[in-house]
């Protein structure tokens, strides 16, 4: 499998991103889906390279709207019900796989579907957060327009693409992006703390998407 994944990836010293080739290379990633996950996360795959495909030349405030709500078609789910573990930050291969996810899965596919569409790294951040209305811990995506802009919220759980100061239900906890992690505080973009490679967690997914590792669900969700 590592061997036949290969030539679909390219990683970078900071992140790795998804190179969309030709159709031969797209039929070899859909075989490989197919003969690990199943027809139907065939399926997902194959709607997923189409979106990026038919993507490229859009404008970049239409791009998030697509990937927002693509991927906010996934089910939520626990990760221990998942990956029968208790926090396993999934590839986007893996996360389309099993067809669920926890907030981090929706995030990060969102995240590098978008860098995979030129989206500049640096407008784009993971938040940890805080969600008030559920009183529990949540990831989602801010993308700052410019650096001095507000930026907007792409999350599972309002699947509107609102601004952050109409977010009162998200309290940021700390953000990063494909080379730097922030500590956030109530307003403003944060105080830097270093590099992103600090996150166990960030470090162990690029080590798995640079290795073409995939992983299965523990429980059938496209049942």
């Amino acid at each position: 499998m590592r061997g036949l994944l290969a030539r679909w990836w390219i990683a970078l010293l900071a992140w790795p991103i998804l190179l969309f080739a030709t159709a031969y290379q797209l039929e070899e990633l859909a075989s490989t889906v197919r003969s690990f996950y199943g027809e139907k996360a065939e399926l997902r795959v194959r709607a997923w390279r189409e979106l990026i495909e038919d993507s490229h030349s859009i404008a970049e405030a239409d791009q998030l709207r697509a990937i927002n709500d693509f991927f906010n078609q996934m089910q939520f789910v626990d990760d221990i019900e998942v990956w029968g573990q208790e926090d396993y930050w999934a590839t986007p291969v893996e996360f389309l796989g099993a067809a669920a996810g926890d907030c981090d899965d929706f995030s990060i596919a969102k995240y590098f579907s978008l860098i995979e569409l030129g989206v500049s790294d640096e407008k784009m951040r993971l938040v940890y957060v805080k969600s008030l209305t559920y009183n529990q811990f949540h990831m989602v995506v801010a993308y700052y327009e410019t650096p001095s802009s507000v930026p907007i919220i792409l999350d599972n759980i309002n699947p509107n693409i609102l601004p952050a100061t109409q977010r009162g239900d998200l309290v940021p906890i700390y953000s990063f992006n494909g080379q730097h992690l922030w500590l956030m505080k109530e307003k403003g973009r944060g105080q830097l703390a270093g590099k992103s490679s600090r996150l166990k967690l960030w470090t162990d997914l690029q080590q798995r998407w640079r290795l073409n590792k995939l992983k299965k669900p523990v429980k059938n969700f496209d049942a």
